[in-house]
């Protein structure tokens, strides 16, 4: 899925809005290994320092968004061994994102194995099918504009790609067996 000209960056207003007027169903695709996101660093400093998983603002919002009775799918692609982030975001972001209703999976990359075939290493959020917002990050995992892509051939493959990592993904609650409470390996 190539980026072109038929995008335009958003505001953090515009994007907020697909989750509101989303009426079915959003899918997001996550590629990176470590976010950098504002909200989540005193959190994310707690779990490191102290193996505390707290509750915040930002989980109480999320569950709000997605408890309106819209279907809520994600694909995380994840290398293992698992960094710090990632074992953060499973233990404080997943697990209350699961409770809240929205359909969490993982793509795992094990043993060296390579980068999941028909997969791309961007991540993005497809809303209803049809509204595609592909999500920038810089190397540290900081969160750019995002994008709408009106490009209706990437919009397609948006989808196609949505099915592909759905159906190679395992449900978190599954893969998560593998790892003790703070998602270490057993």
């Amino acid at each position: 899925m190539s980026t072109g000209t038929m995008s335009c960056p958003l505001t953090e207003n515009e994007f907020d809005r697909f989750f509101e007027e989303c009426r079915y169903t959003a899918f997001r695709l996550e590629t990176l290994q470590v976010y950098d996101v504002g909200y989540e660093e005193e959190a994310f400093r707690r779990f490191l320092d102290t193996g505390e998983v707290i509750t915040t603002e930002s989980h109480e919002e999320w569950a709000a968004i997605v408890g309106r009775g819209r279907r809520f799918h994600r694909v995380h692609v994840v290398a293992e061994p698992l960094t710090d982030y990632l074992r953060f975001e499973s233990v404080w972001a997943y697990r209350s994102s699961i409770e809240a209703g929205e359909d969490v999976n993982i793509l795992p990359i094990v043993d060296g194995s390579s980068w999941p075939e028909g997969i791309p290493r961007f991540d993005y959020w497809l809303f209803d099918s049809h509204q595609l917002v592909r999500m920038n990050y810089d190397s540290d995992g900081r969160m750019l504009d995002p994008e709408l892509v009106t490009d209706p051939d990437q919009i397609v493959q948006a989808n196609v790609i949505r099915d592909r990592a759905l159906h190679a993904a395992v449900p978190f609650s599954e893969y998560e067996k593998r790892f003790d409470a703070d998602m270490r390996p057993l």
